[in-house]
């Protein structure tokens, strides 16, 4: 018999159970309710959703196969929801490429040049920026903390430790350019290292190194033994 979601108790339903219960806890049928939002007159979304999967054998990157015109077979699937879920499944599958390159690990000072060069190496003004990575020294993510002129940036230590907090990461790197090309930790580069360090020591987050990268080379503050 059919029951609207509406009429569901409350834990039940996909977006209550989102909240109460976290994300993890919904089937990929209760997650793709949550995006089409509704089913038929006589079908639920998590019903409807439930259907589409199992044409599919429960597989979603088969489904992230179908095309609109397939999926607006199923019956309750107009091109809107349609679009909603290609573009839902696009997503994941852009994120599952990003995370495979992002997952670089970390054994050497060269490999952090050979990461960030192409970003910052052959700029014409200075960027700071940070890796923050996962007990396996494999980069988890990458930001850009600061962006300054020619003569230096202004590094937040506090926006450092938030990002680390956020994607539960275990270890930094630090790194920056050099636009003009010298290959040499400057008093400030220094200062503003020890600073981290610091923050990190009491917050039990492994500052691995600080690299300064220029067009052709690097400099390692670990390999030189600043540390």
């Amino acid at each position: 018999m059919y029951t609207p979601i509406n009429q569901w108790a409350e834990d039940d339903r996909p977006r209550e159970k989102f909240l109460l219960k976290g994300k993890s806890t919904l089937s990929d049928s209760e997650l793709l309710a949550i995006l089409i939002g509704s089913g038929s007159r006589n079908e639920s979304a998590v019903q409807l959703c439930q259907r589409i999967l199992a044409s599919t054998n429960n597989n979603l990157n088969q489904l992230g196969k179908l095309s609109i015109a397939q999926l607006t077979q199923f019956k309750g699937i107009g091109e809107a929801k349609a679009i909603t879920i290609a573009a839902a499944l696009e997503l994941g599958r852009r994120r599952r490429s990003e995370e495979a390159v992002e997952l670089t690990k970390i054994t050497s000072s060269k490999a952090v040049f050979e990461i960030m060069q192409p970003i910052i190496g052959e700029l014409p003004h200075e960027e700071f920026w940070v890796l923050y990575l996962n007990n396996s020294n494999k980069v988890i993510y990458k930001s850009q903390l600061s962006k300054g002129g020619i003569t230096g940036t202004i590094v937040d230590v506090r926006l450092i430790f938030k990002t680390v907090f956020e994607n539960n990461a275990t270890g930094i790197i630090l790194t920056h350019n050099h636009p003009s090309g010298k290959l040499m930790a400057s008093e400030q580069d220094i200062q503003v290292t020890k600073k981290i360090k610091l923050a990190a020591q009491q917050l039990d987050v492994n500052l691995l190194d600080h690299i300064i990268v220029t067009e052709n080379g690097f400099y390692s503050f670990n390999d030189e033994g600043i540390f």
